[in-house]
């Protein structure tokens, strides 16, 4: 193993995605492998889980955690989809025990930002203020300015003008889903989202990632913000490579 061969994991709702990442080219150079998230997803549960991960891998190095929740020096602040006993635990010490590496965890959609403007559609937008969302169970963000990370920038618990639910209950791919909304529906949703955030925050671009984005052209003639808005180009990989380098610039 060397030392620019890290390992990322991606914590979700449903499930830890881990793999071995060549934090120079932002390539996977093994397989992605998952297990499911446990339920409930208690600190104990997911520990053991986390376990399993490196355990397949065999690997003993740096590790960076994208991690469902706001997080602050190591420690869950929230619990997105995950049990509520994780709130002010310490998900570096959690995942430590009986860890010979170091943890290094950060906000999942933090770390898909990361790997995009590293690795992906962000490098053309190195200058300026770049948001990214992540359209999954949730909204995921991630917002830099002159690619310095802005950490836990939740805009999926934003409400919205004249509504009493947050955005993310309004329009995700799991509304989506849910509700078996047309892409010109979810388009015209998601643009009431979109225009919201760029009224607050004036970004030159958006960057779209999670599941809904693999559909970008069915829903993107309904945008109407007037930053520029591209599809992610890591894809399900972003929070793996994204999580792998960000623990390579803190472990350096």
């Amino acid at each position: 193993m060397t030392k620019d061969i890290i390992m990322g994991v991606d914590v979700g709702a449903t499930g830890f995605k881990g793999g071995l990442v060549d934090i120079k080219k932002g390539e996977m150079v093994s397989e992605r492998f998952r297990l499911d998230t446990p339920a409930p997803a208690t600190p104990e549960a997911m520990a053991k889980t986390f376990k399993a991960l490196v355990k397949h891998f065999d690997y003993t190095g740096p590790v960076g955690l994208g991690f469902p929740a706001i997080v602050q020096h190591g420690v869950a602040r929230s619990a997105s989809n995950i049990d509520k006993s994780w709130i002010g635990t310490s998900i570096v010490e959690t995942f430590s025990k009986d860890f010979a590496g170091s943890i290094h965890a950060l906000n999942d959609a933090d770390a898909a930002g990361i790997a995009e403007m590293e690795f992906g559609a962000g490098r053309s937008h190195q200058l300026g203020t770049t948001i990214m969302i992540t359209i999954g169970t949730g909204l995921g963000a991630a917002m830099f300015i002159n690619n310095e990370l802005v950490p836990n920038m939740e805009f999926g618990s934003l409400y919205l003008k004249d509504m009493k639910r947050i955005a993310e209950k309004y329009v995700s791919n799991r509304v989506r889903k849910e509700n078996e909304m047309s892409w010109k529906e979810f388009g015209k949703r998601f643009n009431e989202f979109l225009m919201h955030i760029e009224r607050i925050f004036s970004p030159d671009c958006m960057l779209l990632g999670g599941g809904a984005s693999k559909s970008f052209k069915e829903f993107q003639p309904y945008l109407k913000v007037k930053a520029e808005v591209l599809p992610a180009k890591l894809l399900n990989k972003a929070g793996t490579v994204g999580a792998a380098f960000y623990a390579y610039r803190q472990s350096r």
